[in-house]
Formats: C-alpha cells, sequence, structure tokens
C-alpha cells in the first residue's frame, strides 16, 4: 500500500509543473539541472525494475520518466 501510494505520487508529481509551464508558456522558475537530475534518477529506477522484472517498479519509472521528459521538453521551448 506504502509502495503504490509512493509510485502514484512519484508517477504524477511533475504533472502540475507541466501545467504551469503550458499556462504561463515560462520556464524562468525551473532548474534545468534538477530535472535532468531526477530523470536521470527515474531512469536508473526503470532499468532497475526491467532488471528485477517488477511491473510496479516500470510502470510507474516509465510514467515519471515520460513526464519528466515532456518537462525537459517544455523547458527548451519556453525557455528565455
Amino acid at each position: 500500500m506504502i509502495g503504490s501510494g509512493a509510485a502514484l505520487l512519484t508517477m504524477f508529481g511533475f504533472v502540475p509543473q507541466i501545467i504551469k509551464i503550458q499556462k504561463t508558456k515560462s520556464v524562468e522558475d525551473v532548474s534545468l539541472h534538477m530535472l535532468l537530475q531526477f530523470a536521470l534518477g527515474i531512469f536508473l529506477w526503470l532499468l532497475y525494475g526491467i532488471h528485477i522484472r517488477d511491473s510496479i517498479l516500470i510502470i510507474a519509472n516509465a510514467v515519471s520518466f515520460f513526464s519528466l521528459v515532456v518537462a525537459i521538453g517544455l523547458f527548451f521551448k519556453y525557455r528565455i
């Protein structure tokens, strides 16, 4: 139960940031370094999930990684 809650929070943690970037068309207060570092960490968790064949880890981290890729893409689209 705790793992599922953590997975949900991680999976959708960047959705509010993505919505804010889309609404404001600004990434002034967004750290690219943080996005990249977090994406690398999530990607490594995804690889680990694949390695141990844990579907919860794979799904949660695949969704999280996708949302981070979207956020990074928006960062480059709207950077000043």
